[in-house]
């Protein structure tokens, strides 16, 4: 037991030693031999500022460096003068070419569908270039820093390329939560509220919205028109639940579906045309639905039959729809892996449910065939034929 514990003891000790080496930025020797008297592990993306501030002329060289990453990523590095976060940073971009070699140069952020286009900054930038270096990418520049201010809050972020062009990055945890403060002269810096603002916020809502409703509440108004009306005391109580159901589905998912298309305009440049296409031919299909709803034949009338084939499949799609876009919208927003294993144990739980329901419908229908047909049989045996239940 003593050799046990003393095992995992050096473990222990071992990994705090490397989790030490790789958090110490200091110790990493640039190629052309820079040194810098300053330098900052960030906490989130793998990723280290370096720099030397210079106050006789209020500037600062800087290299940000950004460890482990793929050829077809870029990376970038921003102040942000008047706020925080993405929108108004004043970024240091480092984008790879086909040839093998990365380009340094600089992009103001407008627009939360920035590609990142080369412009210039609110304030001077004398020198920039990239470099990849044993697969790190890094970013070096000189900054006149405006107003003879020191301290800025700062973002830094990194995506995939597309057609040569810098891609919109992913909205995980790590990438909201790539901004902070720094401060040139005191080497401090600080943490930051996550990354997107209002912009987050707003598709946050729009995910719960379309998972209450088309992912949730559509599947549980179709498994009562399915299973409680098997139950004669149910009617036509279960006809009521279900329209319940499916009209306080059907209102929230226009409520997400509207939030998705002012996120769509607003968000220019960054496009999801899968979830897009899938989103709007639910809201189609589940319009449809309502107006099938007021023209819904009667019980007894000759084309009810087709009706309930129409109505059925149509459910049955939007619901199949409904909760693959709910995983691509998952996959989208890239939030905490709890939220897309909640939304998993409602699908298995709801299934469940349906299985075991499903089982005991058949059980009800069969018997109640059975009962039906020794009623039949038992009239039969009594004298009575089958020509208008005149006595035979």
């Amino acid at each position: 037991m003593g050799k046990v514990i003393h095992f995992l003891f050096c473990i222990l000790i071992s990994n705090s030693i490397l989790s030490l080496a790789q958090e110490d930025c200091s110790s990493y020797n640039f190629r052309n031999n820079e040194i810098y008297a300053t330098c900052v592990s960030l906490p989130v993306q793998n990723s280290n500022l370096h720099w030397n501030y210079h106050p006789t002329n209020g500037t600062v060289d800087v290299a940000y460096r950004h460890t482990g990453v793929s050829t077809s990523t870029w990376v970038a590095w921003a102040l942000n003068l008047n706020g925080s976060g993405m929108l108004g940073a004043q970024a240091l971009v480092a984008l790879p070419n086909s040839n093998g070699s990365v380009q340094g140069y600089t992009s103001a952020v407008t627009s939360y569908g920035t590609g990142l286009q080369q412009s210039p900054l609110n304030f001077a930038v004398p020198a920039i270039r990239a470099e990849w270096v044993n697969g790190d990418v890094l970013i070096h520049a000189t900054l006149v820093l405006p107003g003879g201010r020191t301290s800025f809050n700062q973002v830094w972020q990194s995506g995939p390329v597309s057609n040569g062009a810098p891609g919109a990055h992913a909205l995980g945890s790590d990438n909201r939560n790539s901004l902070g403060t720094v401060d040139f002269i005191t080497g401090q810096t600080g943490a930051g509220a996550p990354v997107g603002g209002s912009l987050l916020h707003r598709r946050n809502t729009h995910g719960v919205l379309n998972a209450v409703s088309w992912g949730i509440l559509m599947p549980m108004g179709a498994m009562v028109a399915r299973y409680v009306k098997v139950f004669k005391v149910a009617n036509p109580a279960w006809f009521y639940i279900h329209i319940a159901c499916q009209a306080t589905a059907y209102g929230v998912g226009v409520a997400g579906w509207g939030t998705g298309l002012k996120l769509g305009s607003d968000s220019e440049g960054i496009k999801y045309t899968s979830h897009r296409n899938i989103g709007i031919t639910l809201f189609v299909l589940g319009t449809l639905q309502v107006f099938a709803l007021l023209l819904r034949p009667k019980p007894d009338n000759k084309y009810r039959k087709y009706w309930n084939i129409y109505h059925g499949g149509v459910g049955y799609t939007v619901i199949t729809l409904a909760i693959i876009n709910v995983f691509k919208g998952l996959d989208i927003l890239d939030p905490e892996k709890k939220w897309k294993h909640a939304y998993i144990g409602v699908l298995i739980s709801l299934g469940a449910i349906a299985a075991i329901l499903e089982a005991f419908t058949w059980f009800i229908v069969l018997k109640r065939k059975k009962e039906e047909k020794q009623v039949n049989g038992a009239h039969g045996a009594n004298g009575y034929g089958y020509s208008h239940g005149q006595p035979a």
